[in-house]
């Protein structure tokens, strides 16, 4: 083992220190200038433009920024992801919603149930949605949110709870109006109504609901469908309903169908799911239908339809080959037969004729021989259904043109509307 003296070790770490500390300051002068250039060259002019940019978003005449964030290659149509964090779309979808979500309510009920004592007991019943459509507390809903209802209350985005009343209801196409009264000082924001007409299959729409109860839920998708006709009762077929992918659920029903302007276009109304869930298959009433009879519901608190005061049997194959075999047929397979005309009405002043020979179909009875209507109002008339929907958008007075066979002979003539009884 060789020993070494004190000075020696002294020089000898003295040594390593220098080389030590040169190595350090070499390794700090060589990266230290390529990390300024670095920074000089790439972080400075885009927060500098960035920060011009914010501003020249804030004031006008301000072009500069626009300018230097294009000689970073950075598109000018996205500058509000640069800004604002969020593309164009999903700036118009919060836009919509935060202006109007407030503005959409959860509906719940309460219904009358009997118990095993025969009293009638109340319990809870559905929940729906519903649009805020004037300051003083009316809401635009559908009728089977509130239907057969004992109570209505109203919850709003604050949290507060109100108990409302039933203003109107119109079944025939499913809308209904209740209002409550706001606290005092509580501002409300209506949903200003847009119009249908123009809608093209394709253009973008947004909904706000209560889906299975969670509050102001919003959902996008596209307008999929125009003019569909659903038939929701035997009487009642829901004309030109607006279909969408836009997710609907249990709970959306009464909520506003949104266009990107942010204007109420439809009423969320039903899904087709077999699921019981959105399977992407929804439907909205046209807001134009809305336009038309809410004035009507909130004045009278109903729909006043025209009608022409008769019983009529919708054509099927049996009674059409009887109605052959004795005589009484006409040209056609399908229309209305009219049974009886109610006596004094308009359509007996009119004249129109009912049948004159009884007959039996199980357990229904009618009689053969009168006028078979093929068109009310220019529109084909196959089934009560379509009567209906022919004299949906009447009021009593009106004048319609009624086409019919009495034999084989084709007639028309005009019908004053009498008032359809209820």
């Amino acid at each position: 083992m060789k020993l070494y003296s004190k000075v020696q070790v002294g020089i000898a770490v003295a040594v390593s220190v220098a080389v030590t500390a040169l190595c350090i300051a070499g390794i700090i002068f060589i990266f230290n200038p390529m990390k300024a250039k670095s920074s000089s060259t790439l972080a400075t002019p885009i927060e500098t433009s960035g920060k011009a940019t914010a501003d020249s978003l804030r004031s006008s005449g301000q072009t500069g920024s626009s300018q230097a964030l294009s000689a970073q290659a950075v598109p000018v149509a996205n500058i509000s992801q640069y800004s604002g964090g969020y593309s164009s779309e999903e700036a118009e979808n919060i836009s919509i919603y935060e202006k109007y979500n407030e503005s959409v309510v959860n509906i719940t009920t309460e219904v009358l149930s009997i118990n095993w004592f025969l009293d009638p007991v109340p319990q809870s019943g559905g929940s729906g949605s519903g649009s805020i459509i004037d300051e003083q507390g009316y809401v635009l809903t559908n009728n089977h949110v509130v239907e057969k209802a004992y109570k209505l209350y109203v919850s709003l985005s604050d949290g507060s709870r109100y108990e409302a009343k039933l203003v109107g209801a119109d079944p025939e196409s499913d809308l209904a109006v209740i209002k409550f009264t706001p606290a005092a000082g509580k501002k409300l924001k209506p949903i200003p109504f847009g119009t249908a007409k123009n809608l093209k299959v394709g253009q973008k729409v947004l909904a706000i609901g209560n889906p299975f109860g969670l509050e102001r839920t919003l959902t996008t998708g596209i307008i999929s469908g125009l003019g569909r006709p659903i038939q929701e009762s035997e009487t009642t077929i829901l004309q030109n309903m607006i279909q969408t992918d836009a997710s609907i659920n249990p709970g959306n029903s009464g909520g506003p169908l949104f266009n990107t302007r942010g204007e109420m276009i439809g009423i969320n109304t039903m899904i087709y799911s077999p699921s019981g869930g959105s399977v992407g298959i929804g439907f909205a009433i046209p807001v134009d239908t809305a336009t038309r009879i809410v004035p009507q519901l909130i004045k009278d608190g109903k729909v006043r339809r025209g009608w022409i005061d008769v019983q009529a049997i919708q054509l099927f194959p049996d009674l059409v080959n009887y109605l052959k075999q004795s005589g009484k047929g006409a040209p056609v397979e399908s229309g209305l037969l009219v049974s009886t005309v109610t006596s004094g009405s308009n359509a007996e002043r009119a004249g129109l004729k009912g049948g004159t020979t009884a007959v039996r179909y199980g357990s229904t009875v009618f009689y053969i021989g009168g006028d078979i209507i093929v068109s009310i109002d220019n529109k084909p008339v196959t089934s009560i259904a379509q009567m209906y929907s022919a004299l949906e958008n009447t009021s009593p007075s009106q004048q319609v043109a009624v086409e019919f066979y009495r034999g084989s002979r084709k007639m028309s003539i005009y019908i004053t509307l009498s008032e359809r009884k209820k």
